[in-house]
């Protein structure tokens, strides 16, 4: 089990950065895919961006270029750094975890939450 604490969220104005952190606590953070995902009001919940076990990336195509995710697991802590900020990146910021290989995950794996931070930027 992993479980998953998330930091570094606030009220920002357009334009300006945040980074946010995902501390794992539990089995260590090396055999987990981790990713952010995020929720507006009203909406569905989206993927944000996911790093694999190697490291490699995925983003969403609304943040592709303003942020960036990475891993140390060393320090079981996922950093998101986001710049850039809009409007239309406010939502509730979760932190996810779900054991893989690459940026393959296993079927049978479980996901683990965290219990999500606020991000807001005002129009």
């Amino acid at each position: 089990q992993v479980q998953l604490v998330e930091s570094g969220g606030g009220l920002v104005q357009p334009g300006e950065s945040l980074r946010l952190s995902c501390v794992a606590s539990g089995n260590g953070l090396s055999p987990y895919i981790m990713a952010w995902y995020r929720q507006a009001p009203g909406k569905q919940m989206e993927l944000v961006a996911r790093i694999g076990t190697g490291a490699k990336t995925v983003y969403a195509d609304s943040v592709k270029g303003r942020f960036t995710l990475s891993r140390d697991n060393a320090k079981n802590t996922v950093l998101m750094r986001m710049s850039n900020l809009k409007p239309e990146d406010t939502a509730v910021y979760y932190c996810h975890a779900r054991e893989g290989f690459d940026l393959e995950y296993v079927p049978s794996a479980v996901a683990y939450w965290g219990q999500g931070i606020q991000v807001t930027v005002p129009s």
